[in-house]
């Protein structure tokens, strides 16, 4: 199973997690345009499902238990929407890049212009 694991939810209430460790987590729907605005077309196929702290699941959802195999961090570019004053940014479709990590703790630093926006992580149920 893959999860995404978003930066805010990571900085405000997240646990450090690494390779190997042992997880419980509330899952939600991961936000598939997002993802597919960050890693392009096609590239969020694969996500099963989003970590959740703040709501957006019922109160009653099990945690799901399993074993991180895999972290990547996913870095991607910034840039004024077409439609949109200059203020507003949006992620530059397809400049998702992702880099397998041993960690997350959620301050992951950008690369150069490529800011940092959370993990995929790789589950064993």
């Amino acid at each position: 199973m893959t999860v995404w694991v978003d930066i805010w939810q990571m900085q405000c209430c997240g646990e450090p997690f690494h390779l190997g460790s042992q997880v419980a987590w509330t899952l939600g729907d991961a936000d598939q345009d997002r993802l597919e605005a960050m890693l392009g077309t096609g590239a969020q196929h694969t996500v099963d499902a989003a970590e959740e702290h703040h709501g957006g699941v019922p109160e009653d959802t099990a945690p799901t238990r399993g074993t991180v195999t895999r972290i990547a961090a996913v870095h991607c570019r910034y840039a004024p929407g077409p439609d949109s004053d200059s203020r507003t940014s949006y992620p530059v479709p397809g400049s998702g890049v992702l880099t397998d990590v041993e960690s997350g703790d959620g301050w992951t630093p950008d690369h150069g212009d490529e800011r940092f926006v959370g993990y995929l992580v790789q589950l064993e149920l």
